[in-house]
């Protein structure tokens, strides 16, 4: 059994939660969605620290995040697929 890199909620979500220690840039990440247990693969375009999130697509600023299938916030950076995610390039929309 592979131990997952990265967990996503919901089928909608365009970001994913890294859930081990030292990912590194470059890494072919294991990635499994819990709604269904589905899996995937895809590479860590940065390193990005247990607990951030990662852009699931081309990202866009202006557009919405999407974690456990609801809004969690604005994109203010482009970021592309593989990208870290985290308070440099996404908002909160309540403020």
């Amino acid at each position: 059994m592979t131990i997952p890199h990265l967990l996503v909620h919901d089928n909608k979500d365009n970001v994913g939660v890294v859930v081990v220690e030292g990912l590194t840039a470059g890494t072919k990440m294991f990635c499994v969605v819990t709604h269904d247990n589905s899996s995937f693969e895809m590479e860590a375009k940065a390193d990005v620290p247990i607990g951030h999130k990662i852009a699931l697509s081309d990202l866009k600023a202006g557009d919405t995040a999407v974690k456990y299938g609801e809004d969690i916030g604005r994109f203010v950076a482009d970021v592309s697929r593989g990208g870290h995610v985290h308070v440099h390039n996404l908002k909160t929309k309540r403020w």
